[in-house]
């Protein structure tokens, strides 16, 4: 979902490095994997074509942070929703 981020704090030696992956448009999202010592996070695609990824060492990894967009429900989804909290 466009706006959803990943945050990735990197030790490099004496100091660390914060690191932004960013769904930048509509339909793109950020998905992340840990493989072989490896930490990929990557922007994708609606279809799973990767448009941009980056790679970290898995001990050099402090943290990893995922930030999704706050999804608001609009007025239609929550009258709905108290429609059918009254009804059961």
């Amino acid at each position: 979902m466009k706006g959803d981020r990943v945050e990735i704090v990197v030790d490099a030696g004496d100091t660390t490095r914060t690191y932004e992956v960013v769904a930048s448009r509509a339909g793109r999202r950020v998905e992340t994997a840990v493989r072989r010592g490896v930490v990929e996070v990557s922007e994708v695609t609606r279809n799973g074509s990767v448009i941009r990824t980056a790679r970290f060492m898995a001990n050099r990894v402090l943290a990893l942070v995922e930030q999704p967009v706050p999804r608001e429900d609009g007025p239609e989804k929550a009258e709905k929703s108290e429609k059918a909290v009254q009804s059961g």
